[in-house]
C-alpha cells in the first residue's frame, strides 16, 4: 500500500513538473507574441473569458486585448521577464515575474517596470491564459 502510494506521488509530482515547464513555455511565448504583434498566437494562448489588467489601470476583453494589438494601438518595443515562478494548482497555474517592458499605448509612450501575474486554466487539454495582471514597481529585484 505504502509503495503504491509513494508512486502515485511520484507520478503526480512528475506530471506537476511536466505542467509547470508548460506553463513556463506558454508564458514565454505570450512575451514574444505581444513582442511579435502576433494576433494568430495570441489567439490560441488567450481564453475566450479572458481579464487582462493593465498597470494603468485599464481592463480588456480578449476581443479589446487583441484589436490594441492588431491596430498597433498597444505596441511593444522591449519586454524583460526576470526571476519567473511558476505554480501549478490542479487544473490552474499562476505565474509571477518582474518585468520592465516599453512601448507606445493609447497614453503615450511607456517605460514601466512591473510585477506581472498570470493565471492559466487547463481546458479541454490546452492550457490557456484566462487572466493576467500588472503592478507597477519602483524597482526591479535582482
Amino acid at each position: 500500500m505504502i509503495r503504491a502510494l509513494t508512486v502515485l506521488a511520484l507520478a503526480a509530482l512528475s506530471l506537476t513538473a511536466q505542467d509547470a515547464a508548460a506553463i513556463e513555455k506558454l508564458d514565454a511565448a505570450w512575451a514574444q507574441a505581444i513582442l511579435a504583434k502576433d494576433v494568430a498566437q495570441l489567439d490560441k494562448l488567450l481564453a475566450a473569458d479572458l481579464i487582462y489588467g493593465h498597470a494603468s489601470g485599464v481592463l480588456d476583453t480578449k476581443k479589446d486585448y487583441l484589436e490594441k494589438i492588431r491596430s498597433g494601438r498597444q505596441h511593444y518595443q522591449t519586454v524583460e521577464r526576470k526571476k519567473v515562478s511558476v505554480r501549478v494548482l490542479g487544473d490552474s497555474a499562476v505565474t509571477h515575474c518582474w518585468m520592465h517592458v516599453t512601448g507606445i499605448n493609447p497614453a503615450g509612450k511607456f517605460d514601466d517596470k512591473v510585477m506581472l501575474l498570470h493565471v492559466w486554466s487547463k481546458r479541454g487539454g490546452s492550457w490557456q491564459l484566462v487572466a493576467h495582471q500588472t503592478a507597477k514597481v519602483d524597482k526591479i529585484p535582482d
